[in-house]
């Protein structure tokens, strides 16, 4: 078992798209609207992101179906370099986890593609038709500061030596203190805060084995 533990942001990092957004635009532009509003608000902090992330998902509805299909639109998305890069940090001996504030039904197909074995996202509850009957809130990724607890948590478990976090937002920048190394990314969304206050920033994942041991 590795003790080099590597955590990577899914949306907008290993791919171009967020999957929620997505799962949105399948209720129509009205819907789309609807929870892009109800995100921007927490963000003025008006709301409890807390409070949005499960109101957005009320509104959407997603079944496991359509899950799925985000699954497939994720990798239809991929980072260009995101393959070659996962096998070089094997390579460097170290242990790839995705951790994302995503639903986990639909990063599980993306992880298999990236032969990436352990995702920290938000599970999704269905009935036995795959109709959406909630998610787990006791999620930490639901939250905020809930990518800190996930790190904390597999630190522990694997007895890590070295820890690095890679992502786009404010929730992966936020993780910087309890990482031995945060790098941002700026590929597809190049944020002013995590720039400026990352210590390393990327525009390809193909960058990021130069700058670990």
């Amino acid at each position: 078992m590795s003790k080099k533990l590597i955590f990577i942001d899914c949306d907008s990092t290993l791919s171009s798209i967020e999957g929620i957004d997505e799962l949105a635009r399948l209720r129509g532009e009205e819907t789309f609207r609807e929870c892009e509003n109800m995100t921007n608000k927490a963000m003025d902090g008006h709301i409890a992101i807390e409070d949005v992330y499960g109101a957005r998902l009320d509104l959407i509805k997603p079944s496991a179906e359509e899950c799925e299909k985000i699954g497939q639109l994720y990798i239809d998305t991929i980072e260009p370099t995101a393959l070659e890069t996962l096998a070089a940090l094997r390579d460097k001996g170290w242990e790839p986890i995705i951790v994302s504030g995503g639903l986990t039904q639909a990063i599980a197909p993306f992880a298999r593609h990236l032969g990436v074995e352990r995702v920290r996202a938000v599970d999704l509850i269905f009935d036995d038709a795959g109709r959406y009957l909630g998610f787990d809130g006791n999620c930490p990724t639901s939250r905020m500061g809930g990518k800190m607890k996930v790190i904390d948590a597999d630190k522990a478990e694997r007895g890590a030596t070295q820890t690095v976090m890679v992502g786009d937002g404010s929730s992966d920048l936020e993780t910087q203190p309890f990482v031995d190394l945060f790098i941002g990314y700026g590929g597809y969304l190049e944020r002013a805060k995590v720039k400026a206050e990352a210590k390393q920033f990327v525009h390809k994942l193909s960058d990021i084995p130069a700058l670990l041991d």
